[in-house]
């Protein structure tokens, strides 16, 4: 049974931006594994990596009912599989599966989270 569905667009000059100017940015968004691999990627990659990431936590704060706030950055966490699909590794969700897609444009990148119990 779904619990919640969420989806968020991010627009990747904007995050391109956050990148150059505000540095800080990507530890508030990134958790220190997600991170690790942020740093092995190419600038074009990372900005695609961070804008998917911060769209899968904004989806999953939307599935969850509670916006960013009640749900943080860090307690929120998206690494890959052995495949290189995107998966949920850590969340407040704990009651069944969650299910991300992240797909990207040349501009936006866009994440959507299903909660199913």
């Amino acid at each position: 049974m779904i619990q919640g569905i969420g989806i968020d667009a991010v627009d990747l000059h904007r995050i391109k931006t956050l990148i150059q100017e505000k540095p800080k940015f990507i530890s508030r968004i990134l958790t220190p594994e997600e991170r690790v691999m942020f740093d092995r990627l190419p600038e074009k990659r990372q900005v695609e990596f961070l804008g998917g990431r911060y769209a899968c936590k904004e989806a999953f704060s939307k599935a969850w009912g509670t916006g960013i706030g009640k749900v943080t950055f860090q307690e929120l966490e998206i690494l890959t599989n052995e495949l290189g699909a995107p998966v949920v590794t850590r969340s407040p969700f704990t009651e069944g599966q969650v299910f991300v897609s992240i797909t990207h444009t040349e501009n936006m990148a866009f994440a959507q989270i299903i909660l199913e119990k």
